[in-house]
């Protein structure tokens, strides 16, 4: 019996166990949203399409596979962009589907017709624009294979209307053959040898963990190796919460908004373990110092990573979870007391600078609310200072998780990220922590949380400016203050009760007490609203 291309892409997500889907609807998509009418896969409406990828982006990153977000041709197709180049930059897998004008009408300028897979084209793992319809259920397999393997990422689908219009005889593929995409996954024994032989030499071993140990599921793996061989571990912003802030061998984020002890520790180190991380420009200003005084060993499943950045000593390609079994299966338990002891007394002080009257210490609140929040909170940052606040002050116990958009630095990621995280693990507490700059610019998605009851945490730093920026501008053009002034804000408070959100103003050390209290053990979708002075610095 043959079926519509529509209802044969519905089927597509079926096969691949898509519960949940993020989009906007448009004429040109409408026979998909027609077919997955007739199916149990539920659909979250979004207030803007950029905010169903960063939904579809949260949701990926807590389940580990890759999650679908949809929206019509033209303006819907574009809006997309920005999220499907946060999730390239970030390493996450989404499948974005599209719907695109007649066939016969691309190329005139018809009506709403964007070229959308030659405009995401710098941000997509691939691509495909669907002219035949017999092609769907083939293009769908590769489109999941695709994003969920190797270096996960974006994948577009556009499909012409009248293609989804079309009937097919409909059978899903088994498997998936692609000629030319193989990825690594086992590291190449010899190699995972001198690796070992290197880390075992070494005096002064670190271990520095990226986004990739996430997308490989190889945060057990790290734990056993820097615990079976004593080394100490940082991270970088994207690695955040594959190690327990309050371990002992954790020393937390390195880079321009890190913390001194995890700069210090990889200037002093010997042997430093890139482990699913690009070290890009904010992790290390001067990578060629560094090449010439420390070992180098980098794990990463994709090759143009290793040495892009920084030079490289020994080179592993390889799935992270893979190679560090093999190095497992020949660690041997090393002490490293004097290089510990060394690194502890470069450990920051905890104390917090009292805040101006009428305001609160923003890094002693993320403080305060990580003592009170579950074990297994999801934390979601925003962009900005808020983010380093967070980044440095939450402190993230077993099963703690932190999301928030490191390559891109998307501002208006948190708050729908966030919505994407709670669907798909909807049993933990999830917060989003964002500016009054950022929250502006995804302020819409309180609506999406109402209509579809998800209970999130939203926390918003408001000190009325554009606080990096503005800090930047402050220290580095003479305090030469411009356009980062938020003045013509809408009083927060009343616009999350507008929505009919409970909402929470934090203003002095007793409401601080008391709305982190809330925040952690009250139930329901909650709004915080933080003062905070406005020459607050980031560190």
């Amino acid at each position: 019996m043959k079926i519509t291309a529509a209802q044969a892409m519905t089927k597509c997500l079926i096969a691949e166990d898509v519960k949940v889907v993020f989009g906007y609807p448009g004429a040109a998509i409408c026979p998909f949203y027609d077919a997955l009418l007739d199916t149990d896969i539920r659909h979250i409406l979004v207030r803007h399409e950029a905010n169903g990828g960063h939904e579809a982006s949260g949701y990926a990153r807590v389940t580990g596979k890759p999650a679908v977000c949809i929206a019509t041709s033209g303006p819907g197709a574009v809006n997309l962009i920005t999220a499907i180049a946060t999730a390239y930059a970030d390493s996450i897998p989404i499948i974005c589907i599209t719907g695109q004008v007649a066939r016969s009408q691309i190329g005139s300028d018809a009506f709403q017709e964007a070229d959308i897979t030659g405009s995401a084209e710098p941000f997509v793992k691939h691509s495909y624009l669907v002219s035949n319809a017999e092609d769907i259920p083939r293009i769908f397999k590769e489109a999941f294979y695709i994003a969920g393997t190797g270096r996960p990422g974006p994948v577009l689908i556009d499909v012409p209307m009248d293609v989804q219009k079309e009937l097919i005889e409909f059978e899903y593929p088994e498997s998936v053959d692609i000629r030319g995409y193989k990825p690594t996954v086992k590291g190449n024994f010899m190699q995972v040898k001198r690796v070992y032989a290197a880390l075992k030499e070494a005096e002064k071993p670190l271990i520095c963990v990226g986004g990739g140990v996430f997308a490989a599921d190889a945060v057990r793996e790290v734990r056993q190796l820097a615990r079976t061989m004593d080394i100490p571990v940082i991270s970088t912003m994207m690695g955040i919460s594959a190690f327990p802030s309050q371990d002992p061998l954790f020393y937390g984020m390195l880079g321009t908004h890190g913390v001194k002890t995890a700069n210090r520790a990889v200037n002093d180190c010997d042997t430093l373990f890139l482990i699913g991380a690009r070290v890009g420009d904010r992790a290390v200003k001067t990578p060629l110092a560094l090449e010439r005084s420390t070992k180098i060993i980098h794990i990463d499943i994709d090759p143009a990573e290793i040495g892009k950045n920084i030079g490289v000593d020994y080179p592993l390609v390889g799935d992270a979870k893979l190679v560090l079994r093999q190095l497992l299966e020949l660690a041997e338990p090393i002490r490293h007391p004097e290089w510990l002891s060394h690194l502890d007394t470069l450990r920051a002080d905890e104390s917090f600078i009292e805040a101006p009257a009428g305001t609160v210490n923003p890094r002693e609140f993320i403080d305060l609310l990580s003592s009170k929040m579950p074990d297994d909170a999801i934390i979601c940052a925003d962009v900005g200072q808020n983010q380093i606040w967070t980044c440095n002050e939450y402190k993230f116990r077993d099963g703690g998780r932190f999301i928030t958009s490191g390559g891109m630095g998307t501002m208006g990621y948190s708050i729908p990220a966030a919505i994407g995280a709670k669907l798909a693990a909807p049993e933990r507490s999830v917060a989003a922590v964002c500016g009054d700059g950022s929250f502006q610019m995804q302020m819409m998605e309180l609506a999406t949380a109402v209509q579809h009851g998800v209970d999130i945490k939203i926390i918003v730093m408001k000190n009325t400016r554009l606080g990096m920026v503005r800090e930047l501008q402050t220290n580095g053009y003479d305090d030469r203050q411009t356009a980062v002034f938020l003045d013509g804000s809408p009083d927060l408070i009343t616009l999350a009760k507008a929505y009919g959100i409970k909402a929470l103003h934090v203003h002095d050390r007793e409401s601080m007490e008391q709305a982190a209290e809330q925040l952690a053990n009250g139930s329901g979708l909650m709004f915080a609203e933080v003062d905070v002075d406005k020459d607050f610095p980031t560190l």
